[in-house]
């Protein structure tokens, strides 16, 4: 897949001017998971999973539920705390120390099933209450930047709506737009199309596809198997908390090596 260089993160006339928290290193490894481990009281959530993610890679993780999917992504961000083993962004350990936390999540975007917006501000003031209030950036720089992502998103024309005026598609990407106004280096995506009518998934798909383009690095738990196969570098299975499988998308798909993988893809490609 080609990667676009006028998109969503790196549109000269809007970010020139931008000072981005970008934290730099030398690894072409931005997401590095050793040996992690979680439990939630006697049961274990994670089990020895490990991951890296490199720059501008893009993860698809499926399994059934309970597998352990949206805790892992939760934990690279702090919003659950691992127990054992080590998650590293930038080569930042994300564990208590609270600098550490604050320096990784600013490089973050996450979006998760529900859209999370403030029902009583309209849509432009969902984008610019972030990078104002944590990014300290003026008003109309936050204005500019969060009209530059929603017309990336295709509805500018809804900003000065109210979420609850829009449907749950546009909500969605109404909520990417508000996290790339962030300025993330990372966008990680919890189930973003699971409490969407099915007419409104390719709406949300089609803006995270073309944020793949873009080059943004990006790890999205989804069942979309056909988003799978066109935008992923690589698939994972999880399953009871442990990683099954890790393959790119054709011999995940064509010739899995595990029969968890095979089992659960005849499943969900039944349906």
């Amino acid at each position: 897949m080609s990667l676009a260089s006028d998109t969503f993160v790196t549109d000269n006339a809007v970010t020139n001017s931008i000072v981005t928290n970008s934290i730099v290193t030398n690894n072409n490894v931005i997401i590095e998971i050793d040996a992690v481990s979680k439990w939630y009281g006697a049961f274990q959530a994670l089990n020895n999973v490990t991951l890296n993610v490199e720059k501008g890679e893009r993860v698809v993780i499926c399994g059934p539920s309970g597998s352990g999917k949206s805790t892992l992504i939760r934990c690279i961000n702090r919003l659950e705390e691992h127990h054992d083993g080590h998650i590293r962004v930038n080569g930042i350990e994300v564990n208590d120390n609270i600098k550490n936390i604050n320096r990784v999540r600013s490089g973050i975007g996450m979006l998760f099933q529900q859209f999370n917006l403030f029902p009583h501000l309209s849509v432009l003031d969902n984008l610019t209450i972030g990078p104002t209030l944590v990014k300290q950036r003026k008003k109309q720089e936050a204005i500019d930047l969060a009209m530059h992502y929603l017309e990336k998103v295709h509805i500018a024309n809804q900003a000065h709506k109210f979420p609850l005026q829009l449907s749950g598609g546009q909500q969605q990407r109404v909520a990417i737009a508000r996290a790339l106004c962030m300025q993330p280096e990372i966008m990680l995506f919890d189930e973003p199309t699971s409490a969407l009518d099915p007419e409104m998934i390719k709406e949300v798909l089609d803006v995270m596809l073309d944020l793949a383009e873009s080059g943004m690095t990006m790890i999205v738990v989804t069942h979309e198997m056909g988003f799978a196969k066109t935008v992923a570098d690589k698939v994972i299975l999880m399953a009871d908390g442990s990683i099954v499988e890790s393959a790119p998308p054709q011999d995940f798909f064509n010739t899995p090596s595990h029969p968890r993988t095979r089992q659960f893809l005849d499943q969900i490609l039944s349906h």
